[in-house]
Parts: C-alpha cells; structure tokens; sequence
C-alpha cells in the first residue's frame, strides 16, 4: 500500500506533540514483558501503553475461550450496539479512560491490564487501543506492525517516529512470510461453500422481506471465479512431487487473468467478498427467537482470507513487486482429517524472498528512525542487504561478562573417540547416538543446576532420546541405559511439540531445578524451537548449554531451495564491489543464527557465569566459528580428546562461586560454614569435627608437609568464610606441590626444574630416575572424571568396565603433567599403587594439600579437615557429606550407614588422607567398626 493512501488524520494525530513517540516491538508478548518490568525498576515514567491479542486481553467469559477469526468475529459481533448481546466490558471503557486520565503514567503490562479488567470492568483488549492513541512509548509484537491490515487498524502516528524492533533477527523471515501467501485447497474448497451459502441466503431474503441490498448475481459470479481457480490450479502440470510446479513471480497476473481477475476486477470481487462476510456475520447473529443463531457468533468466515489474498496479490495497483517472488504449485497427499478420502490436496503459493518491502513501507510513511537490537545480528552487512536498508549508524558490544565467567569448547568427538556429527548422513547411525548420550551424562555429572541441550530438530530429538531409553546396544552386560544414568544425575524435561504444553513444560523445570534430590535438571530442547528465543535462563536456571549440531533447514523443502535460487540470481545480476548474499551463504547464516539464539539462553548479566558446548566436528572449522556471536569466538577452544573437555569444564565449574553475587530469583543453594555471628542452634560442621582420639602431634604442625607458613588463629575463620562450596581450584596446589619435589631433587639442573615447574616437561622427561621422585597413584588428583556408556556403580569416576572409553596406554608412559598443560584421562588400571606404605606415602608427597593451621583448639582441628573435605570432594558431593553429619547430629540415621556412606565418598586414591584421617574424629567405641567399612574402601581404591 502506497504511502499516499493513508489520509492525513491516520499519518498525524498529533503534530503538535514536543517529542516524536517510540514504538518499541518485540516477537512474544513474553519479551514485552519481560522489557516492561525493566522499566518499571528505572525512574523513567514515559506515558506508555502495550498492545496485545484478543487471545491475551479478552475477559469475556464465552469469547476469551475461543481461537483465531472464530474469537475475532465473536467480539466483533458482541461489540455492535444493536445486537441484544452488547458486550458489557467494551461499553465501560470510554468511561473508565475519563475517569482514569493518570493510566498509563506508570508501567502496566497486559497482566495489569487482564487484572484491570476484571476488577473495573472495561474490556481491556479496547483499553489498550484506547490508551495508545496519545502515549510515550508503544509496546506492543512486530506482527502487529508488519502486517499491513493491523498496522493500518491502529493508526499510528508514524511521522518521524522512532520504531524498535528488539530481538530483530527474526525480522528477515517475519517480513517474508507477511508479504508472502498460500491458498490450500481446504481453504479454497470452504471459500466455494461460504459463496454458495450466501447465494442461498440471498435469494431467501429477496423471497421473505423486501431486502434488494444483496444480489444473488454478485455471489454466483464469485462462486463461479472460485470454481474455475480450483480447477485451474488442478491442471496445473506437475512432473514430480518433490519439485512441484514453479514459475517466477508475475507468472500470477496471467494466471489470474485467464480467469479475468485482473487489476480493474480484483477491487470488485473484493467488494463481493466484504458483502458476503458481512451476510453470513448477520446469518449467525440472528436473534434467539430466530432459532438459527449459532452460539456466540463464533462463525469463521474463510471468504475474508480470500479477500486478503486479493489485496496482497493487487497491492499498490500495481505489479512491480512481483520481481521478488515466486509462484509455487506442490501437491501433497491429503491426511484423513481433510476429508479427501485419500486424494492429493494441491497448494498454490506466492512466496516473497525480498524482506525489505515490508521495511521500504515504513520509510514511505515517514518512520523518522529504525533501529534492530539483537545479540544474533551479525553478520550486519548481509542482514542489511536483506532487509534493503543501508543502516548507516551500526553498533557491536562485548559482553558484559569477563573471560574467567565463560567456558566455551567444541568436542569433535566423544568418550569413545566417534566423532561428533548431526549432518543427515551421520546422524542416523546407532554409534552416534550412543557417543552423544553418554557425553550428555558426562556433562550432567559435571555442570552444576541447569543444563541445555540443544538438537537441530525435533525429529533428532525424539530419535535420540528414544535409544537412550534402551538398553545400551554397546555393552549388553550393562543393564542401565543411558536415559537412567541421565536421570541419576538431573532430571530431565523435553521441549514439546504443543505450543500449548510449553508453559507446563517450563514449570516443570523450574519445579525439578529447586529438588533437592538431585543436582539439578536437564532441558532437552530444540534449536529455532520455544526454548531457544526470548527465555531467560539466569544463573542456576542455565549454567551450560550443548549445542549438538547445526540446524540447517531442510535442504528439499520448496521455500528453502527458491530461496537459495533467488538469491544466487540476484548475485549474478550485481557487481563485485556490492556483491550481494549467495544462497549458500544464508543456508549457512541462517542455521548460525539459530545457534547464537540458542547459546544465548545462559549468561544473562554480568554476574552470570556459563560454559558453551559445541557437541559438532564441523565447529571446529574456522569458517563456522567466524558465524558464532563475536562475544563467544575469543573464548572458543578446539579439543581433540573428550578428556580434555571433561578436564578443563570441571576446573571451570569448581572456580564458579568465586565470580560474583548471584541474581535473585532462583537463589544458588551454596552450603557454606556459618559465621561466629550467626544464632547457636545453626549448623556448625567444624564444630562437630572435633578429634576424639588423635595421634597427632598437639602442636598440630606436619613438619614434613609444612611448605606454607603458619598464620593466626583469626585467619581462619576469614578463609572458612571465604571458601565456596567444593570447588576451590587446586592449581595453586600443583605448583607448590612441583617446588616441593624439585626442592627434594639435588640431581636436576636449574634448566630442567624450570622447565618442570612452568609445564615445559613431564616428570617422565626427565633424565634419569627424575621421573620416579613421585609414585605413578599420586597423580590420581588430576584424574578426569568420565562416564562411559557402562558406568553403573561408581558415577564420579571411571570404574574397572571403561577401557573402551579412553584407549589404555603403558603404565611407563603415564607422566606428570602441569595445569597449563592438557589433562591427560588416566584410567584406574594405569595407576601404579603401592599397598604397603601408601597412607604414609600419600601424606608425604600430597601433603601440601594439608594446610598447615594453628590448632590450639579442638575446633580448629575439624576446620583444617574440612578445607581438605572441600579440596577433595566435588560440588554434590560435600552437600552430600554435610547432609550425612547433620544426620549424625540429629541421630536421623544409624550410625553404621553414616560410617559406611562416608567411607565410599573417601574411598578414591586422592581421598586417602580423608578417609584414615576422619577416624579422629569418630568416637573410640566405633573405631573398630568405621575399621570395618575402612579396608574395602581402601582396596577398591587400590591400596
């Protein structure tokens, strides 16, 4: 529609205005939201108003129940004063808008306004109409705005106004579709019947009343203009199913013309189709008494989608616009529930692969600025190119966050070193799914709270999820399938298919997110899906997200292949300084963009803190990584062992709570000790470790571990305090621990301890016998902790059946490696133990570990063991520990199944000092019997 058609009352209502009024849009009215309660937390207080559906504001009890043109012709309906029916609710809002001139001073969403309603009356879908005639700032979805008959409807002041389309990267696909058109023959078939019951309708009045304002002739002649465009779309020749019939895009005109629908007749059949809405609208309003009134005037009238087809199609009064498209016939086979009865059912489409008409119409009614905000724009130069406008001023941030509040990584291969690859070709094959399942359990054992996972399509996702719940295929001596061990670590929720069951589904996790039973929940979701735009999954509502393929659209489909032909012509017609998109590069940009969306789910504010998991071989190409969000590319790492995944990320998540307060909302649940200042009756786990027997020396000093100087007593309880829940970094800890040994090697020269003490060289390297300075099972510290696909008992680590997970190399080979270097996966049975003296041993060579603290008291003995509790255990591990002293406190449970329970967590190698070291501080009376769960752990530990 040309810019000229709108009268000048629309273009300006009020020019007298000081300052020009800003339409802020968004995709979802849950992103509207979401901005509006942003402003109501500023000291901005801007006149404001929010548009919304029928389907989000309408309160009216029978008509808010109803869906689509059936709920807009009912309210349509009820709205008429002269139907008997008058909707109460609409008649109050003109008084409502008198008597509240101050509505609007403050920040109201559509909740607000729903409540409004309900409590005052007014129908709050027309108060809000009401409202935005002379506001500030407009709220409102961008549908709203780039479809014309809405846009047109609301009668904006457009004229050098400041339009905001927030989360824009949709906008490309949103201008298309609006500009675009399918007629169905479903639709077709109801358009003939709904001509063919108006004939009858007006035939009857002429018969019983003296109403001559209908003519039969008029609705026949539609009828039979209908009739022929069935029939001609079913001539059309189509060779193969797959391909269907296309033609570019004016082809229309002379299709339409043949049956003399043409720029001079289309306005008079439009006319035809508004009469004929308007007859079959009175048809289902007549009145009671009448008997044929259907309820609540909820008739749909498909004639109305025909009429826009026609203004789509004639727009402008002219043809030039259909450079840009393209016509389009496929055939499909009819479901049951379309009543063919088997026969194929034919679509004819005029689909738009220009975007920019939609923005050009702005331009032409004045809009005096137009501004994208997205964090998945780029590349900024072919979105520009696609929406036609050259956006001159063009800005891209960093990210709030600094480099240590993010871990980003591709793991081109698995635990079992099968690559990584959801391409059609790949992804199919059993050996895939199973590799993907068992990395996914390694990363739900790892990530704390939150975790998403991401899949190119709901297909994938259900084939997945399906073989996990099988019986692993690779290991039939394992019962436990991949979906149990998932479920043992986070529970799971996957996205549904249903837009309707998404907001159960969301409940859901937030319910499962705050279970104390597990260490967290899982979403299991899909990429351009519900949960990858526009939700907010701050702090331990996303703490990673796994991206696990790239979600390229189907290459078959009919819109995607002219799309991609569409583009490859326009390329070839422009110069190579202003060379415009190919079709292969927005197949590619297109399914990037979906992946920034959803990595974006995590690190939501400068506190946040999250790790990206690139689960894809073809991530690790430097031209996918250069269509990633700038932000993210500094910080991503290729890793060519899934170990050294598993590796790095828990280091990352054990450094997690020192990165900033948390935000408020779902409250991270750390188990910290109380401070001295807290009330008695907390619980205080340093003062329940009181040694009850101890061998050691009074004085509390380990001479032959001291590497660290003795400090006060009041620094103590400052470090308990600051310590964070089992996740402190040991890295300090290696590199004193590589000085000390250095220190007890006079053989070495100054060269080769540098290079030992900066990573340049393993302990192996070294000449000599350097390298036996340290028995082999002291290096069981650095151990990563992999789930294979036949883990069942031990989860933390790997157990005796994961050989097959991480190759098994020469005991002799296993060397010492430094924090800078990768982690290297060291399977049990390449650790060397020794029985005899390994307690000693492990306090010797590990015992800088033990921080050397004043003990002058009893509690600071139990304070210094549980900086070693902490050091040691993992996250869900000391909660679990902490929860099995507190029974011992309370006498909840026995103490046998306490003793034994934490004998298992204290069982692994670098446990030891734990595991002979907590008997101090059991009564004497149950030495013997902590003695008894004590020496098979230490055998299953490999003493």
């Amino acid at each position: 529609m040309r810019g000229s058609q709108y009268s000048d009352e629309e273009l300006s209502q009020s020019q007298s205005s000081k300052f020009p009024q800003i339409i802020y849009t968004s995709r979802t009215h849950s992103q509207i939201k979401q901005v509006i309660q942003e402003l109501k937390r500023t000291n901005y207080r801007p006149k404001m108003a929010v548009l919304g559906s029928r389907e989000q504001l309408c309160i009216h009890e029978q008509v808010s129940i109803l869906r689509g043109k059936a709920q807009t012709n009912a309210c349509q309906a009820l709205c008429k004063k002269r139907t008997k029916r008058y909707c109460t609710h609409f008649s109050r809002v003109t008084e409502f808008v008198k008597k509240n001139p101050g509505i609007g001073d403050d920040p109201i969403d559509i909740e607000d306004l729903v409540n409004i309603g309900r409590s005052s009356g007014p129908c709050p879908y027309y108060l809000s109409r009401e409202l935005h005639k002379d506001v500030d700032i407009l709220f409102g979805p961008y549908n709203y705005l780039i479809d014309r008959g809405n846009r047109k409807s609301l009668k904006i002041d457009w004229n050098n106004s400041i339009l905001i389309f927030d989360e824009a990267h949709n906008l490309e696909g949103l201008c298309a579709d609006a500009a675009s058109l399918d007629l169905p023959s479903g639709l077709l078939t109801a358009c003939i019947s709904e001509a063919t019951k108006c004939v009858d309708l007006s035939i009857s009045r002429r018969e019983t009343s003296s109403d001559k304002s209908c003519n039969p002739d008029n609705f026949a002649i539609l009828r039979a203009l209908l009739l022929k465009l069935e029939k001609r779309i079913a001539e059309v020749p189509i060779e193969s199913k797959e391909l269907g019939f296309t033609k570019a895009g004016p082809y229309i005109y002379e299709l339409l013309a043949e049956l003399n629908i043409t720029q001079k007749t289309a306005n008079m059949l439009i006319d035809i189709i508004e009469r004929a809405s308007a007859l079959l609208e009175e048809d289902a309003n007549l009145s009671e008494s009448g008997g044929s009134r259907k309820p609540n005037g909820s008739t749909v009238c498909r004639l109305e989608s025909m009429g826009d087809i026609l203004r789509l199609i004639f727009r402008d009064n002219s043809n030039a616009h259909a450079q840009y498209y393209r016509l389009h016939v496929q055939e499909v086979e009819a479901s049951a529930t379309d009543g063919f009865r088997g026969k194929s059912s034919r679509t004819l489409s005029w689909w738009c692969f220009n975007p920019g008409i939609a923005m050009e119409e702005f331009s032409r009614l004045g809009v005096g600025s137009i501004i994208l905000t997205s964090g998945t724009l780029s590349p900024m130069d072919s979105f520009a190119e696609e929406l036609k406008l050259q956006f001159p001023i063009r800005l891209e941030n960093p990210h709030v966050i600094s480099g240590n509040q993010i871990w980003a990584g591709v793991a081109p291969v698995g635990p079992s070193g099968y690559s990584f690859n959801s391409s059609y070709r790949s992804r199919g094959s059993l050996e895939y799914k199973v590799e993907l399942g068992n990395a996914i359990v390694n990363f739900a054992r790892i990530v704390p709270d939150g975790l998403l996972v991401f899949f190119p399509s709901y297909y994938l996702l259900e084939q997945c999820i399906n073989c996990w719940k099988t019986t692993d295929q690779q290991n039939l001596t394992i019962s436990t399938t991949i979906w149990e061990r998932i479920c043992k670590h986070k529970l799971p929720v996957v996205e549904p298919r249903q837009s309707s069951l998404f907001p159960l589904a969301i409940e859901d996790y937030m319910t499962k997110l705050k279970e104390t039973s597990s260490s967290g929940a899982i979403f299991f979701a899909v990429c351009r899906g519900k949960v990858s735009e526009g939700l907010d999954f701050a702090d331990r509502a996303g703490r990673a997200v796994v991206v696990t393929g790239l979600p390229f659209a189907t290459m078959t489909d009919p819109k995607v292949r002219l799309k991609r032909e569409y583009l490859d012509q326009q390329a070839q017609y422009q110069n190579i300084e202003n060379k415009g998109l190919t079709g292969e590069e927005w197949y590619a940009q297109q399914a990037s963009r979906a992946v920034n969306q959803a990595v974006g789910r995590v690190i939501r504010h400068q506190h946040d803190y999250g790790a990206i998991i690139f689960c894809d071989e073809r991530f690790a190409h430097s031209n996918r990584q250069s269509q990633i969000s700038s932000w993210i590319q500094p910080h991503i790492k290729c890793y060519s062992k899934f170990g050294d995944v598993v590796y790095t990320l828990t280091r990352f998540f054990r450094d997690g709570g020192t990165r900033g307060p948390l935000k408020v909302g779902l409250p991270q649940e750390n188990v910290r000790v109380p401070q001295s200042s807290e009330k008695s009756d907390k619980f205080h786990l340093e003062k329940l470790l009181i040694p009850q027997a101890t061998p050691i020396d009074p004085t509390c000093s380990v001479d032959s571990v001291s590497f660290t100087k003795q400090g006060k007593q009041d620094n103590i309880s400052s470090h308990m305090r600051e310590i964070v829940p089992a996740n402190r970094s040991s890295l300090t800890s290696d590199k004193i621990f590589q000085r000390s040994i250095l220190k007890c090697s006079s053989d070495l020269t100054l060269t080769e301890k540098e290079d030992l003490i900066n990573g340049k060289k393993s302990m192996q390297e070294l000449p000599g016998e350097a390298g036996d300075l340290v028995p082999q099972y002291t290096l069981k510290k650095r151990k990563l902790l992999i789930t294979g696909p036949d883990q069942s008992k031990h989860n933390e680590k790997f157990d005796h059946h994961s050989s097959n997970i991480v190759k098994k190399e020469n005991s002799q080979n296993v060397s010492m490696q430094s924090p800078q270097e990768k982690g290297e996966v060291l399977v049990k049975n390449e650790i060397i133990t020794q029985k005899k003296t390994v307690a000693q041993n492990f306090q010797e060579q590990q015992g800088v570990l033990l921080q050397t603290v004043p003990c002058n008291t009893e509690e600071s003995k139990g304070s210094a063991f549980l900086i070693q509790v902490r050091e040691k255990l993992t996250d869900a591990e000391y909660k679990e520990f902490v929860g099995y002293m507190k029974a011992l406190k309370s006498k909840a449970m026995k103490i046998s199944h306490v003793l034994q329970s934490i004998a298992k967590l204290f069982s692994f190698p670098d446990r030891l000092s734990l595991l002979h070291g907590f008997k101090d501080f059991i009564p004497a009376k149950y030495h013997s019997l902590y003695e008894h769960y004590l020496c098979p752990n230490s055998d299953a530990a490999g003493v």
